[in-house]
């Protein structure tokens, strides 16, 4: 999407030329010709860049005066100074209220469009550095490659080559987020703005706020709401179902009208944005129970996106494990680290009811508390925390030594293969083909194996 440019200045042929040179390099721009009207263009929607003269006749205050305005109410906002009668004093005043640089007049126009693009792409490596820093240790890359991930995965690359919104439902620590993520990053508004809103961490009273922003009072300072710091990008509403009732109806407005207002203001604020939601409730449910809006639901609700629990996608259990190892040691420092096969095969074999984020926390514990005394790089079965134990299948749950030890040769190899082949079975869902690659056997000498032992596939 093409970056938005406003231009002020008193004389309106510097506004044309300047608009001009910047429609040719496929910008779009905005004009105004005094401080009040800048002022007000950029309250109704927030620019990628704001052109602004510093000597401006008939206007209510002259350049440095609405800067300083600007950067206090909209401090994420780059502006450019520009002057024809600039001088160092003027120039480090500019700079210490905010200005991103300062050009003369008269300018060259290679010169104005370089620091143009400076200037945008320094607010955005700024608004990205907040993004990470509120996301560190977030996933932001969509893993596997199993077939109900591969199919997610290209639903959501379709979805994101429209501007429809999209309803992402799956369970708690899924990944709906990243979901989320790779639709914007896939979208001709990745090089825009991605905002979080977790209306789950949000109490009631504090959301309209933190949706529209709130104009200046005597008893609170100045707001920029989520769906302005998201403009010309994508808004996400995580877990939309814990919205208060009075704001989705406000919500519903902003859907259809793309305006609203800021609280305790009473002008109306234009936005260009894509909102994507997602849930781990059932919507219908809670409208039924008129906790949720059906009129929102079906605004939201234009392309549904079910996320996958970890549990119906465990053959990417191997790959999210290795790749967060790797992660998780760059991140720190620490050392490398390697699952041994009866590792891989117990988390394999676990259910996951915290889904794929329960899986990262349990690898990064593993990385915290695995032994420091490098004499192995090897994470072994005994090093994986209890709680992966107690939702094992029962033959690998027991521990049957003392009853192996009163039996036979025979008899005892005979219980020990029966009962290791029945919780290869269960960890491969009965996949006979899967658990004969995984035992190093033919699949028809695993088929006469487990018959010869009454073990069910």
């Amino acid at each position: 999407m093409a970056h938005d440019i406003l231009i002020v200045d008193d004389e309106q042929d510097i506004r044309a030329l300047i608009s001009g040179i910047l429609e040719d390099e496929g910008y779009t721009t905005r004009q105004a010709g005094s401080s009040q009207e800048a002022l007000s263009q950029v309250s109704a929607r927030r620019p990628s860049l704001v052109v602004l003269d510093i000597w401006m006749d008939q206007s209510d205050h002259d350049g440095i005066e609405t800067l300083k305005l600007i950067k206090r109410e909209h401090s994420e906002v780059p502006v450019v100074m520009i002057s024809g009668h600039g001088n160092i004093e003027t120039a480090l005043e500019a700079s210490r209220s905010g200005a991103y640089d300062f050009i003369e007049k008269p300018f060259n126009t290679d010169r104005l469009l370089l620091v143009v693009e400076r200037a945008i792409d320094d607010a955005r490596l700024r608004r990205e550095n907040r993004e990470l820093t509120l996301k560190a240790g977030g996933d932001n890359e969509l893993i596997g490659k199993s077939s109900a991930v591969n199919n997610l995965r290209q639903a959501a690359e379709r979805v994101a080559r429209t501007g429809s919104r999209v309803l992402i439902n799956g369970p708690a620590g899924s990944g709906k987020e990243v979901i989320a993520r790779l639709i914007h990053k896939k979208s001709a508004r990745s090089e825009a703005p991605f905002v979080v809103l977790n209306c789950a961490n949000i109490s009631p009273e504090t959301m309209e706020e933190s949706l529209f922003g709130a104009e200046a009072s005597s008893d609170r300072d100045a707001r920029t709401g989520v769906l302005e710091l998201a403009h010309g990008g994508t808004l996400l509403l995580d877990e939309v179902a814990d919205m208060p009732l009075e704001t989705q109806g406000k919500i519903v407005r902003v859907l259809q009208d793309q305006t609203f207002e800021r609280v305790g203001g009473a002008l109306p604020v234009s936005v260009d944005v894509r909102v994507i939601a997602t849930t781990a409730r059932d919507l219908e449910a809670r409208i039924a129970e008129q906790t949720f809006r059906q009129d929102l639901y079906y605004r939201l609700n234009v392309v549904p996106l079910e996320v996958p629990s970890l549990q119906q996608r465990r053959d990417d259990i191997p790959e999210l494990a290795e790749r967060f190892l790797v992660r998780y040691a760059e991140a720190t420092g620490l050392p490398q680290r390697k699952l041994s096969p009866e590792a891989m095969a117990t988390l394999h074999a676990y259910d996951w009811p915290g889904n794929v984020r329960q899986l990262r926390n349990v690898i990064e514990r593993l990385m915290i508390m695995a032994p420091d005394d490098n004499t192995t790089d090897i994470i072994t079965g005994k090093m994986l925390p209890s709680e992966l134990f107690s939702d094992m299948p029962t033959s690998l749950s027991f521990d049957k030594t003392s009853e192996i030890m009163a039996l036979p040769l025979r008899e005892a190899r005979e219980m020990f293969e029966k009962e290791y082949l029945q919780t290869q079975i269960d960890r491969f869902a009965g996949n006979i083909s899967k658990t004969a690659a995984f035992v190093g056997m033919e699949r028809s000498a695993l088929h006469r194996k487990l018959k010869s032992l009454g073990v069910g596939g």
